[in-house]
């Protein structure tokens, strides 16, 4: 290491980069110096790029549930709101229902939905006459996150329609925490 500390010195020293900045000076340095070095190059083998996606699985019960979705026919939701499905609670007022995702994909992993669906079966059904109830949502979100003890770093997620393997036609938002998060999403 020494050897090679004296030998970066002395190529600094014999191109002048030591001296006062001179812009073209400095570049003929810096192609200098970089020839003086040649670190060895070993084989790097990188695997492809891997990318996180629905499973065949997912993508399948979100077509299946669009094809139902506008129905009117009651979701698993609508039979959490009325408690003939029971579910763990988390937060309840008289718009909306939190409760614990039974398929977690975080430590905190929490659906929050409105009691009354109102034609809001997706985001991209939203019309201007839903504007209080999602703004409520997303409120609801953070007094989730501070009740859960992760009001210093959550996600809120909506899935809207098949391609985002929305597989429940009952707007609702998933409140995720618990562990670093990662980006992008998916």
């Amino acid at each position: 290491m020494a050897a090679f500390t004296s030998s970066v010195l002395r190529s600094a020293v014999t191109i002048g980069a030591l001296a006062p900045f001179n812009p073209v000076k400095q570049q003929h340095s810096f192609r200098l110096i970089q020839s003086n070095f040649r670190l060895p190059v070993h084989q790097c083998t990188r695997s492809p790029i891997s990318r996180v996606s629905a499973t065949h699985d997912e993508e399948a019960s979100a077509k299946s549930a669009a094809t139902e979705a506008n129905t009117g026919a009651p979701t698993i939701f609508d039979k959490i709101i009325s408690k003939e499905i029971p579910s763990d609670i988390i937060y309840e007022d008289e718009r909306v229902l939190a409760f614990r995702d039974i398929n977690p994909q975080a430590p905190v992993h929490v659906l929050l939905i409105p009691k009354l669906r109102d034609g809001l079966t997706e985001l991209g059904k939203a019309e201007a006459r839903h504007e209080d109830i999602l703004g409520h949502l997303m409120h609801v979100s953070k007094i989730v996150a501070e009740k859960e003890g992760i009001v210093d770093g959550f996600r809120v997620v909506i899935n809207s329609g098949p391609t985002a393997c929305q597989s429940v036609y009952h707007l609702h938002l998933h409140v995720l925490g618990g562990r670093q998060l990662k980006w992008p999403p998916g």
